[in-house]
């Protein structure tokens, strides 16, 4: 079970996403986002060494605010070959310097959403140690499962994972984290 420290980390996950999501193709935002932290879960990384984390975020700089789903993981030494993924790094207060990459090209997090579709593993609460978090739902199916970007209230798949996040207004939502595609 991941460890949650309640220290400092610098830049902020924030501060680090508002400097990479505008870059991302998937972006509907025009120019510098706001966020806000609107919900997510965490998985176990098995060896216990990396930590998983999916951040919904709204970005409420535009005219409608958008919620965007960032699976990441947080490595202790560079992953290999994965420059590419590389969000930036942070320094934690207790774990020092950690990598971020983005998690749907970091093969440890693709993996363990696999096993949470199949349900072989569990979500875990973002914010409290041991904590299983109840609002994430799985549906298995044949496939690899596919990160939904950007989150829609009410949105549904046949096969895969939904999730609750906290909307602007502060009322929970619920939609599709991950649909299980075919082939």
């Amino acid at each position: 079970m991941s460890i949650i420290h309640r220290t400092t980390i610098t830049p902020t996950k924030l501060e680090l996403l508002a400097a990479w999501l505008p870059e991302q193709p998937w972006f509907r935002g025009a120019g510098a986002p706001e966020l806000a932290k609107a919900g997510g879960f965490r998985l176990d990384d098995p060896a216990g060494a990396v930590g998983i984390e999916f951040l919904a975020v709204t970005d409420v700089a535009g005219p409608e605010p958008v919620t965007y789903l960032v699976p990441m993981t947080y490595r202790g030494a560079p992953l290999p070959d994965a420059a590419d993924a590389l969000i930036g790094t942070v320094v934690h207060g207790v774990l020092g310097e950690r990598w971020v990459y983005d998690g749907p090209r970091d093969p440890l997090l693709t993996a363990q959403l696999a096993a949470l579709v199949r349900g072989d593993v569990p979500a875990h609460d973002q914010s409290v140690d041991g904590a299983l978090d109840p609002t994430v739902h799985t549906a298995p199916g044949e496939g690899r499962p596919e990160i939904v970007r950007v989150l829609e209230p009410g949105s549904t798949a046949p096969a895969g994972v939904t999730a609750e996040w906290r909307a602007p207004d502060g009322s929970l939502v619920r939609g599709a984290f991950a649909v299980v595609r075919a082939g």
